[in-house]
Parts: structure tokens; sequence; C-alpha cells
């Protein structure tokens, strides 16, 4: 078991959240903890890029041919 300090305002916020999802301190942190990070963020770029991947050449005004 590891034991972190926290001052006790932090203590009393934390124990806030935890108790508006019903857990305890214990179980909300251990429930963000298993969390999932959230994905890096990628330029806009290439988000385009990969959403007009599959588009048709047709759609696109292009000829296979001028690609």
């Amino acid at each position: 078991m590891t034991v972190i300090r926290l001052p006790d305002k932090q203590t009393a916020v934390l124990n806030a959240k935890a108790t508006a999802e019903g857990l305890s301190l214990n179980a909300w942190l251990q429930k963000l903890a298993e969390q999932k990070r959230p994905a890096r963020h990628r330029h806009i770029t290439k988000v385009i890029l990969n959403n007009m991947r599959d588009v048709p050449l047709e759609v696109m005004g292009l000829h296979a041919q001028g690609r």
C-alpha cells in the first residue's frame, strides 16, 4: 500500500467527487486509475487526410491517372 499525503482541502474535494458518484474515496481513486488515457491529439490535417482517404476519386473530381 502507498500513502499519499494531501492537504485537507484537496482531500475534501476528492472525497466530494467520490461521494457524488456513490463511491468511497478509495474506490473512486481505483476507478480513476483504471481509466484509459485519452487518445493523443492529432494535427487537423492528419484527421482530414484520414477521413478523406476512402472518398472515391470521382467524388473528389480527380481522375485515377491524375492522382
